[in-house]
C-alpha cells in the first residue's frame, strides 16, 4: 500500500512506535509533519526519514494537552503540506499508580495526555478535514480491554479512547471521516526501560509469560517490522468502509469483539 500523495500528521513522532511510523510514511512516499515535545529527536527523526526518502517529513513541537497550541500547529502544517487526509495520535504515557492510592498529580498526566490529548487532536483534525474527508487513527491499548495488575488508571485511560473513537466515528462518518484505533504490543522505549528495572528472576518470569500468552513469536512485536505496515495499511484508501474498529497488532495475544 503505497501512500503517494497522502498529507499526515503524526503526533508522538520522535521516538519508539511515532518514529517508526513517520519512517514508513514517507517511505511509502507520504508528505508527513511530525509533532512532538521532544524537538531535538523530533528534527533527527524526520531528517533521517526526509533524506531517506521518497517522501518527506517535517518536525513542529506540539504539546498535545492544549488546544490551542494543537489548532494552530495543525492548521500550520495542513497550510504547509497543502491541505490534510490522514492524522495518526500515537502521543502518550504509561506509568504504574497504587491503585489504592490513585495520586492527582499521576492522574492528571495519564488522563491529561492521554485522554484528553486524543480529545484534542481528533477534534482539531476533524475541524480541517470535516469539508472533504479524512481518516483518523488514535492509539489504544490491550490495558484498555483486559484487566491488568497495578496498571488500572493507564488502562482506564485507554478504555476512554477505545469509547471514543468508536463514539465520534459514528458521529463523523456523515462528513466522511473515518476513525479507527490501533492496539499494538511492540517494544517501545518505555518497555525496554520496564524490562531494565526488573531483577533477574522477575525478568525470566515475566518472559515465560510473554511466550506462553503470544501464539505468533512468543515475544513482543518490533514497531518497523509488525507495526508499521499495519499503520500504512490504515492509512491508505483501502480502508475507505472501516470506521469505528479496534486493530489489536499483537501476535494473537487479545481478540477484539
Amino acid at each position: 500500500m503505497q501512500l503517494d500523495g497522502k498529507r499526515i500528521i503524526v503526533t508522538g513522532g520522535a521516538q519508539g512506535i511515532g518514529a517508526a511510523i513517520v519512517r514508513a510514511y514517507v517511505e511509502a512516499g507520504a508528505t508527513v509533519s511530525c509533532m512532538d515535545l521532544q524537538e531535538e529527536q523530533g528534527r533527527a527523526r524526520t531528517a533521517e526519514a526526509s533524506a531517506a526518502g521518497p517522501g518527506t517529513a517535517t518536525f513542529y513541537k506540539l504539546n498535545v494537552t492544549d488546544r490551542s497550541e494543537v489548532d494552530a500547529r495543525f492548521a500550520e502544517a495542513s497550510a504547509d503540506m497543502g491541505g490534510l487526509d490522514v492524522m495518526v495520535n500515537v502521543a502518550g504515557v504509561q506509568s504504574f499508580v497504587d491503585v489504592a492510592n490513585v495520586d492527582e498529580t499521576s492522574y492528571r498526566r495519564l488522563f491529561d495526555i492521554n485522554v484528553l490529548g486524543t480529545m484534542n487532536t481528533n477534534g482539531s483534525a476533524f475541524s480541517i478535514m470535516k469539508a472533504s474527508g479524512g481518516n483518523i487513527i488514535n492509539f489504544g491499548s490491550r490495558s484498555g480491554l483486559t484487566s491488568e495488575l497495578d496498571n488500572a488508571v493507564y488502562g482506564a485511560t485507554k478504555g476512554a479512547v477505545h469509547t471514543w473513537t468508536r463514539s465520534v466515528a459514528q458521529e463523523w462518518g456523515p462528513s466522511g471521516v473515518r476513525v479507527n484505533a490501533v492496539l499494538p504490543y511492540v517494544v517501545t522505549p518505555m518497555y525496554e526501560k520496564f524490562r531494565e528495572a526488573m531483577s533477574p528472576d522477575d525478568l525470566a518470569k515475566h518472559d515465560e509469560e510473554v511466550r506462553s500468552s503470544i501464539p505468533l513469536g512468543g515475544k513482543f512485536g518490533d514497531p518497523a517490522r509488525d507495526l508499521a505496515p499495519v499503520m500504512v495499511f490504515l492509512a491508505s484508501d483501502a480502508t475507505r468502509y472501516i470506521t469505528g474498529q479496534m486493530f489489536p497488532v499483537d501476535g494473537g495475544l487479545i481478540s477484539v469483539r
